[in-house]
């Protein structure tokens, strides 16, 4: 099988529990990091604006394609960011799925047809997330009907033309879609408690000038106390998506 190939957009935002999920499963992996300014590889055979000039599965290099989180907006003037849209267009035009984390789904969304702009409210730390009715969400969540999830985002998407929602939650109502085998994700489901307490040092500079927080935000003591009570049931779910959309990678 050719290569997941796994975009990390900062240092602090890297696979976590994706990655360890695909070793588990014997899928190979390779890190685009571009936050240490790996290019996005390029493609033979590049599509037109319309995406109508499909490259086949068996010419696209990677089996999958994931975008990771990352504290910039997809709507920056950063010189990556339209080669990387191109390049989910192109993998969506050659049936290679995508999944994206957070900033990741937000990516997909701009390079598919939706729209990123400001949350109501920032969503940070441990929050609850339910399925949308629909046999999308029956597919991609089977019997998972709500579930914790972390959160750190203040922008969040418009659902890309021909996607369904799968998932919701009080403060953010495009948490999860799906476009044939492609899945977008809000929240992050990849997280490990490493991680949790990394992120928690840039917390005072996420929460400046929130006064007092909403309740979609949670201080680093809470995330802490809340991670061991939390993590078995995003495990599951994790591994639920994860398993679903492994299905529809490329294979040689």
């Amino acid at each position: 099988m050719r290569p997941v190939a796994i975009f990390r957009h900062f240092p602090s935002e890297g696979p976590g529990y994706f990655a360890t999920f695909l070793d588990a499963h014997r899928i190979p992996w390779t890190l685009v990091a571009i936050d240490r300014n790996d290019p996005v590889p390029r493609v033979s055979g590049e599509l037109g604006e319309s995406g109508s000039a499909a490259s086949a599965p068996s010419r696209f290099p990677y089996s999958g394609l994931c975008f990771m989180g990352g504290p910039m907006s997809v709507n920056d003037p950063l010189p990556w960011i339209d080669d990387a849209c191109a390049l989910i267009r192109q993998a969506a035009a050659a049936g290679v799925p995508v999944i994206g984390h957070c900033l990741g789904s937000q990516l997909m969304a701009k390079a598919l047809g939706g729209t990123v702009g400001a949350n109501p409210v920032k969503e940070i730390g441990w929050g609850p997330i339910e399925a949308s009715a629909g046999p999308a969400a029956r597919h991609w969540l089977g019997g998972i009907a709500a579930a914790p999830v972390f959160h750190w985002h203040g922008e969040t998407f418009t659902l890309p033309p021909g996607a369904e929602r799968l998932a919701a939650s009080p403060a953010c109502a495009n948490q999860m879609f799906a476009l044939g085998p492609h899945l977008g994700m809000q929240c992050h489901v990849e997280m490990t408690p490493e991680m949790i307490a990394e992120w928690s040092l840039a917390w005072p500079g996420e929460v400046a000038g929130l006064d007092p927080l909403p309740p979609s935000v949670q201080t680093p003591e809470r995330m802490s106390e809340d991670t061991p009570r939390h993590l078995p049931a995003m495990r599951a779910l994790a591994d639920r998506l994860y398993g679903e959309w492994i299905k529809g990678l490329a294979r040689d």
